[in-house]
């Protein structure tokens, strides 16, 4: 009987050894899914091309306030580095431009390599599904540039564009706006550009009829190209089928940072459409001819 309770009491002993250890474990660390803002260090990051007037340019000095273009001799100015260095000032940030290709722009902000891409990018719902967007921080209608000596440019509707066009690679100006030209009569839709100035120059040198654009590209093209106008459609009922998030300029931010971009959207809701215009106007005013 003394052996059956001794071998009990040591099964419960035991069983209370068990319990005990069991609760003093540590409990599983959890994974951080916190999203880094990117600006923990006081600087913000921003990806542009650096070719892309009036939106942004580079140049040999630090003139009418240009920025240091990260791992060069050159500095970057424009629309997006006003409108960034805005951005940085009201939140007590340091700026740092890094410049990049326009197909390496949206990779760089999913890597992490830069806190936010400032670039005349329109808000489209293929992007979203990769980015987050802060803004708008522009509103741009799409346009036609063509020669001032072609017949278009007596146009009065997109059904009246004829002949040869491009536009830039990965734009809604390419995939989304000449598409709605292919039933037009003679209409040639050729490669895509690399980039906007190579863009212009097609038009320049007559590789093409005509270019599809947004307005901003097209008033700093007709500073630097005199012997360009403008067809602007917009508002009548022969002109592009495009929605806000096709004309919406946005900033985009990592997925999920939500500090960065609540910190950005904070800024831009106090700013009025007059005011993006303004501030255009003045990058327009100093970007490089030719």
């Amino acid at each position: 009987m003394k052996k059956i309770f001794a071998l009990s009491l040591a099964l419960v002993l035991a069983l209370g050894l068990c319990a005990c250890g069991n609760g003093s474990e540590e409990p599983a660390p959890q994974e951080d899914t916190t999203i880094a803002s990117g600006v923990e260090d006081g600087v913000l990051t921003v990806a542009m091309e650096c070719n892309y007037a009036p939106y942004n340019w580079s140049q040999p000095d630090n003139s009418n306030g240009a920025v240091p273009i990260k791992d060069s001799n050159e500095f970057a100015n424009g629309y997006d580095v006003m409108m960034a260095k805005k951005l940085c000032e009201a939140n007590g940030w340091e700026l740092e431009i890094v410049r990049l290709d326009w197909d390496s722009l949206v990779p760089a902000v999913q890597a992490g390599t830069v806190d936010c891409v400032i670039a005349g990018q329109s808000m489209t719902a293929d992007r979203a599904e990769m980015v987050d967007f802060a803004g708008p921080y522009l509103y741009a209608s799409i346009i036609c540039l063509t020669k001032a000596d072609s017949p278009l440019a007596q146009a009065q509707g997109i059904s009246e564009l004829t002949g040869t066009c491009t536009s830039q690679i990965g734009t809604i100006w390419y995939d989304t706006c000449l598409p709605q030209l292919s039933e037009n009569e003679g209409i040639q839709i050729q490669t895509a550009a690399e980039s906007a100035p190579a863009m212009l120059m097609a038009l320049e040198t007559g590789t093409v009829d005509f270019v599809c654009t947004d307005m901003p590209t097209a008033q700093g093209a007709v500073i630097a190209y005199p012997d360009m106008v403008i067809l602007d459609f917009s508002g009548s009922d022969d002109a592009f089928q495009v929605s806000d998030e096709d004309v919406n300029i946005g900033i985009s931010v990592m997925k999920g940072n939500t500090v960065l971009k609540d910190a950005l959207d904070a800024v831009l809701s106090t700013m009025t459409a007059d005011d993006f215009n303004a501030l255009l106007a003045e990058a327009t005013a100093v970007q490089p001819i030719g």
